[in-house]
C-alpha cells in the first residue's frame, strides 16, 4: 500500500486514463463493425444489432476488470468505490464520447481527462477489505 494519498491518487488517474483509452478503443472498433455488418446486409432488420450489443457489453464490462486489475498491479488494495463509480461516470462519460457522433477530438480528449480525474479522486476513499491484517505470532 502506498504511503501517501497523492501517490494514490496519481495512481488512480493514470490507471483510469489507461482503462478509458482500452475500453473506448475496444467499443469504437466493435461498433464500427457492428456498422459494417449493417453495411453488409442493408436489406435485414436488425443486421449489426447483436455486435452493437456486444460492443456496449464489453466497452462497459471491461472497464471494472482495468480499473481493479491496474490498481491492484500498482499495490493498492480497496478500490470498491472506484470500481463501481468509475463505471458508473465511464457509463456516462464514455457512453456520451463513444456514441454521440457529434463530440470533436477536443471535447474527446477533455471528457476522457474529466473521468481519468474523477477517478484519481475516488481513488483516495479506500475501503477497508474486512479481514483482519496479518500479524505475526511471536508466541
Amino acid at each position: 500500500m502506498s504511503g501517501s494519498r497523492t501517490v494514490r491518487a496519481v495512481k488512480g488517474v493514470l490507471v483510469a486514463g489507461a482503462a478509458a483509452v482500452v475500453c473506448r478503443t475496444g467499443w469504437e472498433t466493435l461498433l464500427a463493425r457492428s456498422d459494417r455488418v449493417a453495411a453488409a446486409d442493408p436489406g435485414v432488420m436488425g443486421a449489426g444489432w447483436i455486435e452493437a450489443a456486444l460492443a456496449a457489453v464489453c466497452g462497459l464490462l471491461a472497464m471494472p476488470v482495468v480499473l481493479w486489475a491496474g490498481m491492484r498491479l500498482l499495490g493498492e488494495r480497496g478500490n470498491h468505490l472506484l470500481v463501481v463509480a468509475g463505471v458508473t461516470a465511464w457509463w456516462l462519460i464514455g457512453g456520451h464520447v463513444v456514441e454521440d457522433a457529434g463530440v470533436g477530438p477536443a471535447a474527446t480528449a477533455l471528457w476522457l481527462v474529466l473521468f481519468a480525474l474523477l477517478c484519481g479522486v475516488l481513488s483516495l476513499v479506500e475501503m477497508p477489505s474486512g479481514r483482519p491484517a496479518s500479524s505475526v505470532d511471536s508466541g
